[in-house]
């Protein structure tokens, strides 16, 4: 989609789940509404392809030009028991006619396939939204299944609900009764038949899920035509039934975005092209080394696909070997990359180690989930922030880096290259489940918009001895950057030595000098705090007495908070790091302006752990650890109550 306007929109993301503006126009026998939001929630059994569909809708609504935000949610169980509550898979779009921040805090719609997705989404559904269910599942074993003991369509329980009873089974096998399908077979493609009604209600566009699907099935025609009339069937049965009198027009996103070309994009796919355009800009090789792992394992797929970029995947048989693969690649010439979520970083702390050791360039990307141990693998949690700062033995200072939102995670990719290259170092790049899989509309940018990162790698000599003897010194280092310079192995004359074992400065010996040791971990601490980041932007408006500040991806909720309270009139301040080691130089001075500091997480307080051991300042937490992100309501509220305590 392409925008033409320069400025983003000015409306607030203040009421995410209100429907504001409501317009209204008759077109022939029904009515059309125009709404400026609305969020929808797929939910259904994780077979029922509740995570396919809500895929569909997003694409046909960034295709429409809307700006929009998602959040999927699916259990950790590859096919979780059918009809049961923990197997409940949903996904959630919110998607408007401005500009939005978040998936939003509760669904105007609810889509519910079987009893235990309306159960397991009931308590977010506000009163007088739309419930659209399955009619065909709501029978006495699957009910009584997830604690119903009468059936929640007749017994009052949704009375203070619109809802849209439709037999979808039904429909979509009477449709589908001329393929000489089975019935099982025909029943699959009833979340067509959902997606076809809701891109009816809603005036999706539908080309492209017709050719989406025909090529998805391109091996076999035959299914690949019955989706699609399962698909035609559901706009078909909106447009007919008398149950569906109003649809909906959610006018595109016109003074959302700047001018330029803009596509739908989620956090690991962002990523993963940010580092080819790392890769790209570096003119280097990229090298992945990688060990599948929930909800990384996307990055791993996607890169696989880019071998005429010079990419190469390496799938290995452990996260250890994944890592060693990557340090290797880097100590050849690469730009080298290892991908896991928090239980592969702790079998990886070890080679991390050697990294900061070896002071090789090596990206660490970090999808982080609910821990610890296996924890909650498909949830969301930003836990690992500490294990990144001090997750090794000894003195192994790391950079970090995280991501605010699914598209900056291009951004953040290309910014933990350069400091890596920059700075011969390893590097955390800190996103997490809700930016990995949740997605929103991002503008390609132009090459030359993008930095230009190559290196110099040592070709010569650099030191002369005593005698006038010029030698390769590895450990020497740039008076700017403190970095050492990067030799490729088989450069004639640069031979050195490599390990684990504390190097001498400047020669690369093995030195057992407790000097020389306080020395090295010094300058290696030094290069870090070092590091050139930018200053922390403070959104101060009204000189309010409380900021809020928050890390990775916290920003989407805390900015519409921010922008309810605003709207309120209640003065707050708002900052954001990108930046989590070294910090912004200004961020000790930023602090000390305000009166009260509080900070947001997804976890117990880590960040403001941290801050408050570097500057002294009695930071508040407000912290969450349930697998899924802030809302913004919700952080609405605490943050009022910590602007008048």
């Amino acid at each position: 989609m392409t925008s033409q306007v320069s400025t983003p929109a000015e409306q607030a993301d203040g009421a995410d789940e209100a429907v504001l503006g409501e317009q209204r126009k008759p077109v022939g026998e029904k009515e059309v509404k125009r709404l400026d939001r609305v969020i929808i929630r797929f939910a259904g059994d994780s077979g029922d392809g509740m995570q396919l569909t809500g895929d569909r809708f997003t694409s046909e609504t960034a295709s429409f030009g809307n700006d929009l935000s998602t959040l999927p949610n699916f259990p950790a169980e590859i096919r979780a028991p059918a009809g049961t509550l923990p197997g409940v898979s949903s996904f959630q779009l919110h998607f408007a006619d401005h500009d939005i921040l978040t998936p939003g805090d509760a669904p105007n719609v609810l889509v519910a396939m079987n009893p235990a997705a309306l159960k397991a989404n009931l308590a977010d559904v506000p009163r007088g939204a739309d419930i659209i269910v399955n009619t065909d599942e709501f029978t006495k074993r699957p009910m009584a299944k997830v604690g119903y003991a009468t059936n929640p369509l007749e017994d009052g329980t949704l009375d203070a609900y619109n809802v849209h009873p439709v037999p979808l089974t039904t429909l979509t096998v009477e449709a589908l009764k001329d393929f000489g399908l089975s019935r099982k077979e025909a029943e699959r493609s009833k979340n067509m038949f959902a997606l076809g009604l809701l891109s009816w209600m809603y005036h999706r566009p539908t080309e492209a899920t017709e050719a989406f699907l025909r090529q998805k099935f391109a091996k076999k025609p035959e299914i690949a035509e019955a989706n699609v009339t399962a698909f035609r069937a559901g706009w078909n049965f909106g447009e007919t039934t008398e149950d569906f009198a109003v649809s909906y027009e959610v006018a595109p996103a016109t003074r959302a975005f700047p001018p330029g070309t803009y596509r739908n994009i989620s956090g690991n796919l962002a990523l993963a092209y940010g580092l080819v355009a790392a890769s790209r800009q570096a003119d280097l090789p990229l090298y992945l080394g990688s060990y599948p792992i929930t909800p990384a394992s996307d990055i791993l797929h996607e890169l696989s696909k880019h071998k005429n970029f010079g990419v190469r995947t390496f799938q290995a048989e452990d996260e250890i070997a994944g890592i060693g693969a990557a340090l290797g690649a880097a100590f050849g010439g690469s730009l080298a990359v290892t991908t896991t979520s928090g239980p592969g970083v702790a079998l990886k702390s070890e080679t991390i180690g050697l990294a900061v050791s070896l002071e090789l360039p090596l990206l660490i990307v970090d999808i982080q989930r609910g821990g610890p141990s296996t924890g909650l693998p498909t949830k969301t949690e930003q836990a690992d922030l500490l294990q990144a700062m001090y997750g090794r033995n000894g003195e192994a200072p790391v950079p970090v880096v995280a991501p605010k939102t699914p598209a900056d995670c291009f951004d953040a990719a290309l910014d933990a290259a350069r400091i890596a290259l920059t700075y011969r170092t390893p590097v955390f790049l800190l996103s997490d489940g809700y930016l990995a899989n949740g997605s929103e509309p991002w503008r390609i940018p132009d090459t030359d918009e993008l930095p230009d990162l190559r290196v110099q790698f040592a070709a010569t000599t650099n030191h002369t001895l005593a005698d006038g003897t010029d030698v390769f010194w590895p450990y020497k280092r740039d008076p700017h950057t403190l970095a050492r310079p990067w030799a490729i192995p088989g450069t004639p004359g640069l031979e050195h030595r490599i390990g684990g074992i504390e190097k001498q400065d400047g020669t690369g010996n093995i030195s057992y000098d407790p000097a020389n040791h306080d020395l090295m971990v010094r300058t290696r601490q030094a290069k870090i705090d070092g590091i050139h980041v930018p200053d922390l932007t403070v959104d101060d408006p009204d000189s309010a007495h409380t900021l809020v500040i928050g890390w990775g991806s916290t920003y989407g909720p805390i900015t519409a908070a921010v922008r309810r309270l605003r709207a309120q009139g209640e003065p707050i301040a708002q900052a954001h790091l990108r930046h989590l080691n070294p910090f912004p130089r200004n961020l000790g001075e930023a602090l000390q302006r305000f009166d009260k500091v509080v900070i947001p997480e997804m976890n117990l307080g880590q960040l403001a752990t941290l801050i408050r051991a570097k500057y002294l300042v009695d930071a508040q937490s407000y912290t969450q650890v349930n697998g899924m992100p802030f809302k913004a309501e919700q952080l609405a509220t605490a943050l009022k109550e910590a602007i008048h305590v």
